[in-house]
């Protein structure tokens, strides 16, 4: 990664800023507000306002957001997770000005018109039908309101439609003066403009942002007892979802976890699980593991789909490689090669620069800073056998792991 500059405006929101020469730059606001940051009334509202604040300001039309960067050939984007908001654009590196200038009115000014608020919902309704028929994608969420039962981290991103016809363009400015403040916010950016302007610009474009007292309280979620559900569905495969709570954003498990999660199933083709259910059996077109680290708490799991006939030799087989890697598999030489293959992801994936952009403004709202590549390195090598193999026992007892199946 390469070198980053911070600066704090007279208003207090974080810049940080990585030079980069090329004909294409990035800049936008990461914002430390999520879905489990809503009230019982609020349900899908994070989402809503995030699809909104393109629809209008104190002094633009949708027409004029819309066309703002497309105009130049760049473009506007947005996405909610359960803890932050990200809006941001990708542009004609001379236009990095254009793109900052509308990104502060949107933050600042955003008015949740009342006739494209309606328009919007609708379109979010449609959001939340196309998820619905999309089961491979639809039982993680089912699995994480499961497995947080009870919790504002369990509920859906989205909402449900009958919880989008409570929210009014009322909720959406006030949830916005609440949250998208100075005290919650990083701006980043990666392009090739002189730091010195990017900071000018800033305080020019997002000086009438004004903080807000922070009245949330994020709540770390109760343990729960495993569970295993079968729900039908109206599909021709069965889809499983297979996994438990793990270790949070700030724990120091969270390296070995990750490189662990890579080992059994990364998007590498050998990963354990690809090799014992596809390679091997050809049971599965689909195996995967993931790992969504939050701030309190994270989710390990492991997803595949199959014919109804192989739904039993799968877990078997899963199974089998989760004991082998509680057991035997992890060695010195092993340790070596994982941590080659899991670096030179890293350095592939610092090539996507829409990525690097987004991950300068996650690592810096997290920690307030960026590791070095050098730095980075240093840490995925530092890991150590003890470590993995403490993983390995406290993560991948699969009698203390959750089920969630979908069957036709």
């Amino acid at each position: 990664m390469n070198t980053y500059l911070t600066h704090r405006l007279s208003n207090g929101l974080q810049v940080v800023h990585c030079p980069h020469a090329g004909n294409v730059s990035y800049c936008g606001f990461i914002v430390n507000v999520g879905t489990r940051d809503e009230a019982v009334d609020e349900y899908g509202l994070a989402h809503l306002v995030e699809h909104t604040i393109f629809k209008g300001t104190a002094r633009r039309r949708a027409y004029h957001i819309r066309n703002r960067m497309e105009l130049v050939g760049g473009e506007l984007n947005a996405f909610t997770s359960k803890e932050e908001t990200v809006i941001y654009s990708i542009f004609p590196s001379q236009c990095q000005e254009r793109a900052m200038e509308l990104l502060g009115d949107l933050v600042a000014n955003a008015s949740f018109p009342d006739v494209e608020f309606e328009k919007e919902r609708e379109v979010v309704v449609e959001e939340i039908e196309m998820y619905r028929d999309t089961p491979s994608e639809l039982i993680y969420d089912e699995f994480e309101n499961r497995l947080f039962a009870g919790h504002a981290l369990g509920h859906n991103i989205l909402g449900t439609p009958d919880d989008l016809m409570q929210i009014s363009p009322e909720k959406a400015r006030a949830f916005l003066k609440r949250f998208y403040v100075p005290q919650q916010m990083v701006f980043f950016s990666l392009g090739s403009m002189a730091f010195d302007k990017v900071v000018r610009y800033a305080e020019r474009y997002f000086s009438t942002l004004t903080d807000a007292p922070d009245v949330r309280h994020r709540v770390v979620p109760q343990p729960i007892q495993p569970f295993a559900e079968r729900l039908s569905c109206d599909t021709h495969q069965t889809h499983v979802v297979w996994g438990r709570r793990t270790y949070s954003l700030y724990d120091n498990l969270r390296l070995p976890m990750l490189l662990m999660n890579n080992i059994l199933g990364g998007p590498c083709l050998n990963s354990l699980l690809n090799v014992a259910l596809r390679e091997q059996r050809g049971y599965v077109y689909t195996v995967e593991s993931a790992i969504t680290n939050y701030t309190d708490t994270g989710i390990f799991s492991v997803y595949f789909g199959t014919d109804v006939r192989h739904v039993d030799k799968c877990m078997q087989r899963v199974r089998k490689v989760l004991d082998s890697v509680r057991r035997t598999y992890l060695t010195g030489a092993r340790l070596v090669a994982a941590k080659k293959q899991y670096l030179g992801q890293l350095q592939v994936a610092e090539d996507n620069n829409e990525g690097l952009a987004l991950a300068i403004g996650k690592g810096f709202l997290r920690h307030g800073t960026i590791l070095a590549p050098d730095e980075q390195k240093s840490r995925i090598e530092a890991i150590s056998l003890d470590e993995m193999r403490q993983v390995a026992e406290e993560m991948l007892d699969a009698d203390s792991w959750s089920l969630l199946i979908f069957e036709p």
